[in-house]
């Protein structure tokens, strides 16, 4: 590695049970963010390119990894006492209790933090969920959250308090939505250039999220599809270099590009130059992926004028047995109403099968959705990104639109 590149930050040490975070030449700084638009300091730091000057050969890849992250469809698929946690009745009255409390103080939802959300029971069960999602299998789903007894805020309101707890709430589209709602809302799926599919019925190919962990509580479930598939990233990877080694190498390429849909602040490309998979920049150096296939196929109107080059035919082989692979080894679940899932975005892909709703007047299907930033001076992964240590790393954020936790789909 050449000198200079990377500077250990003398001026503000971590603490001595973090590890030592190391501030790249490129490092942004969101802490000090305008309180007039962002209530508690911190801007959502947003979509970045990554730092190419560290980012690692295939040769330097491993062949196989072993550990915790690495599971298969069969460790859990029989054992729901492994992965899943009915909230007890004393956790949900405590949960209720603090949740009344905080919307009579009138404190604005976009402000809810571990200090005024106090959970001192139910809180050491998301503590120690927090490593498990960061460095263990990286998934959990919850049952018994009351969400078809509470009204909207109270349901909103109880799920970001649940959030403090893992993470910052980063925004998630450009219109600073920190609580964002997966709902059909009549957007055309087939516009991918401009539609975020979540918005749709449509099909979600495996993904993951600009944020360290997604949160989705049902809400309302559809009539029919809607169902969940997670994989972990790390036996794909494994598999991928015992069937097809060279899609693994095309991976680790920062070849790929990914489309922002218009999502961008002033000054910012409208896509980003980067590989799907990495290794981290120090930590425990394992490996980390970053993709969304729908944002790669939506290029053309790019590519078609020369701007970026048009995916190769090596490279759709590749996005095609990336998929048909997690396919393969996913473990499938559905959400009935009340169930909380929260993921790793590092180590996870997930992804949702096409569903229809039931004919009006009933509600259509409804998650409530967060994207948790887990910086790295705070236990989080080493990304090889200018704001591996924002508190709100990731996200989408456009200039200094304020952040918004709107209690429904917009």
């Amino acid at each position: 590695m050449a000198p200079g590149l990377l500077v250990e930050d003398s001026a503000q040490p971590a603490a001595a049970s973090s590890p030592a975070v190391f501030k790249h030449k490129n490092a942004y700084h969101n802490q000090d963010a305008p309180r007039d638009i962002f209530p508690d300091g911190i801007r959502t730091s947003g979509q970045h390119p990554p730092l190419y000057d560290v980012l690692r050969p295939y040769s330097e890849f491993p062949k196989e990894i072993t550990g915790p992250t690495v599971w298969k469809r069969e460790d859990f698929v029989n054992n729901p006492e492994r992965w899943v946690h009915p909230f007890t009745d004393e956790e949900v009255q405590e949960l209720s209790d603090i949740a009344d409390a905080f919307i009579a103080s009138g404190t604005p939802l976009t402000g809810i933090s571990q200090e005024n959300f106090p959970l001192p029971k139910l809180g050491k069960v998301l503590q120690n969920l927090r490593d498990d999602l960061l460095n263990g299998k990286g998934f959990i789903l919850f049952k018994r959250f009351p969400a078809d007894v509470w009204g909207a805020e109270k349901n909103a309101v109880a799920y970001m308090g649940l959030g403090t707890y893992l993470g910052y709430f980063v925004s998630q589209n450009g219109r600073g939505h920190v609580l964002g709602h997966v709902k059909d809302v009549g957007d055309d799926p087939t516009q991918i250039h401009t539609v975020r599919i979540y918005r749709t019925t449509a099909r979600q190919f495996f993904h993951a999220d600009d944020g360290d962990i997604v949160g989705l509580l049902c809400v309302h479930r559809a009539q029919e599809g809607g169902e969940s598939d997670i994989v972990s990233v790390h036996n794909v990877w494994n598999t991928l270099q015992q069937e097809h080694p060279d899609v693994a190498e095309l991976l680790t390429e920062p070849i790929w590009y990914f489309d922002r849909k218009g999502e961008v602040s002033e000054g910012q490309k409208e896509w980003a130059r980067q590989p799907v998979v990495y290794i981290e920049n120090g930590g425990k150096g394992r490996l980390y992926c970053k993709w969304d296939p729908y944002y790669v196929k939506s290029l053309t109107r790019f590519s078609d004028k020369g701007l970026i080059p048009a995916l190769s035919e090596e490279q759709l082989r590749a996005m095609q047995i990336l998929e048909e692979t997690c396919q393969r080894l996913a473990l499938h679940m559905v959400l009935e109403v009340g169930d909380i899932q929260f993921l790793s975005n590092a180590h996870l892909l997930h992804a949702r099968t096409a569903y229809r709703d039931f004919a009006p007047p009933a509600p259509r299907r409804h998650l409530l959705r967060l994207w948790l930033a887990t910086p790295e001076s705070e236990g989080g992964w080493a990304l090889p990104m200018p704001d591996s240590d924002e508190k709100k790393r990731g996200g989408i954020q456009v200039n200094n639109t304020p952040p918004k936790a709107p209690l429904d789909a917009e």
